[in-house]
């Protein structure tokens, strides 16, 4: 049966006209979809026949809460979503001044191999679905009662290894009838699949790229990231020149600061060069502990010193705020015990 849910309005109307209905009707189904029906007996403006032919024709499935943790710090709060088929993604919403922040998942698991990333441990299980990623968002909202105006794709998975069903999943958003969140309110976070930036810049869209880069050489680069081996620093820089020129959007670089691996005066100098001459901010992440890597946080008074010399150096650069620390809210750890705790049979 087909995903009611990562149907477009146009396509569902188009189904429902074929199945003998007015084409209202599609405008009122999809308003429920977006509003987080579980079940189609909940559309009650329906007829009980069309309840019953939509039940028969399409799948409608929804996510359920296997862990939720509060943040007393900062009221960030951490979602493990369990899915239809029992596998389990992750969700951050986070409190800002400017609006509520929610980073949602694209993949149950990671391909990508990055050493400092608890998301890529145990590899990919699965890519999600449109619905799965918008249940995401539009779960979360309702659970927590916050209103979400700003969504970060940088959960678990890469979203450009998902590339039509991010595409999708953004349009849905996206739309007036449903939840209606603007492109320039949304960023995709990239380990840097270059042809994938090329694509993604012809669709011209206005939301924020932001590009995982944590080193400016491919030597330290392709150790901590394997996708350098393919794509190098230079082949990936280049990709973000020409996304700039089309899109005319300011690209954001991810630097997770790892202690005496890429924090070192040396390296900023060459992430200086690098970044010459392209439109660029550099968001400088205390890298989170994760138990299974050697890896470790670059000392603050480093980072503070490494973020002085690219702005000196006329690169805007910021350090992010550290959000949910005591819910260990950095991507992947909660599914990560949440896994070991079922293999141990203490879910």
């Amino acid at each position: 049966m087909k995903d009611i849910k990562s149907m477009t309005l146009a396509e569902l109307t188009d189904d429902l006209l074929a199945l003998g209905e007015p084409k209202f009707r599609a405008g009122q189904v999809y308003s429920w979809l977006h509003r987080g029906a579980r079940s189609f007996d909940e559309m009650t403006n329906l007829s009980k026949a069309l309840r019953e032919k939509l039940a028969g024709q399409y799948e409608l499935n929804y996510p359920t809460v296997a862990r939720c943790l509060h943040s007393q710090k900062d009221g960030t709060i951490k979602y493990l979503w369990r899915l239809h088929d029992g596998n389990c993604v992750e969700s951050v919403l986070m409190q800002y001044h400017h609006g509520n922040t929610v980073c949602i998942s694209s993949e149950v698991g990671c391909p990508m191999g990055c050493a400092f990333c608890a998301s890529t441990l145990g590899g990919l299980v699965r890519r999600l679905t449109p619905s799965e990623m918008l249940d995401q968002v539009l779960f979360a909202q309702m659970d927590s009662g916050l209103p979400i105006s700003n969504i970060v794709l940088m959960g678990i998975g890469e979203p450009l290894d998902n590339y039509d069903t991010v595409l999708r999943f953004l349009e849905l958003v996206n739309s007036p009838e449903g939840m209606n969140i603007g492109m320039r309110h949304i960023s995709l976070s990239t380990c840097g699949i270059a042809d994938k930036i090329d694509r993604l810049a012809q669709e011209n869209l206005q939301l924020t790229l932001s590009v995982s880069l944590h080193a400016p050489t491919d030597e330290v680069r392709s150790k901590i990231m394997p996708i350098n081996r393919r794509y190098n620093v230079d082949t990936l820089l280049d990709a973000c020149k020409r996304y700039f020129e089309k899109t005319g959007r300011r690209i954001s670089f991810e630097y997770a600061m790892i202690r005496g691996v890429n924090d070192t005066p040396e390296m900023a100098q060459i992430l200086i060069r690098k970044l010459r001459g392209i439109a660029a901010h550099v968001n400088l992440i205390p890298l989170n502990d994760v138990a299974e890597s050697p890896l470790k946080p670059s000392f603050p008074e480093v980072v503070r010193t490494f973020r002085q010399t690219l702005e000196e150096n006329g690169i805007p650069a910021t350090v992010r705020r550290t959000l949910g620390s005591d819910i260990n809210a950095s991507c992947g750890q909660l599914r990560r015990n949440f896994e070991r705790e079922k293999s141990l049979g203490k879910e």
